[in-house]
């Protein structure tokens, strides 16, 4: 089966969590690359700065409505029809499952800084958390429609 084959027969929904899982990781690495090279040339963690953050929201942003401007180009009808019963499953077991990679990774950070004490790392690690748990969302989209739940 050939790649265009196997994109005309993928559900619309999950096209478009394909596409948010890739930009949000994208953009995620995009905010760490800032915050590693502003922690390098500093010596320290980087304090969090509006910028990295601004920039972050930015990129995400412009990629997503780009990306999902095509998709729904190529599939009108498929865009504009509601969620159907399926869709509406897949969604809610999706954002809670990823409401425990958020707990997860908070928690993790809140272990880092009591043994730390990096309060700058502290933001930063919770902006992770945020970002890795809407990563997640859509990862966990993509595995149940292709459990076919």
């Amino acid at each position: 089966m050939s790649l265009l084959t196997a994109l005309r027969n993928t559900p619309f929904r999950e096209k478009t969590a394909w596409a948010m899982a890739a930009i949000l990781t994208g953009g995620a690495a995009f905010y760490l690359n800032l915050v590693i090279s502003a922690s390098q040339a500093l010596g320290r963690t980087s304090p969090p700065f509006i910028g990295f953050v601004i920039a972050y929201v930015v990129v995400i942003v412009i990629a997503s409505v780009a990306v999902m401007s095509v998709l729904a180009g190529t599939s009108p009808r498929e865009a504009d029809a509601p969620a159907d019963e399926r869709e509406k499953i897949i969604a809610d077991k999706a954002g809670n499952w990823s409401g425990y990679v958020i707990a997860a990774a908070a928690f993790g950070s809140l272990w880092h800084y009591g043994v730390h004490g990096d309060g700058h790392m502290l933001f930063h690690l919770v902006f992770l958390s945020l970002m890795l748990g809407q990563i997640a969302e859509y990862v966990f989209q993509i595995m149940l429609y292709r459990r076919d739940v």
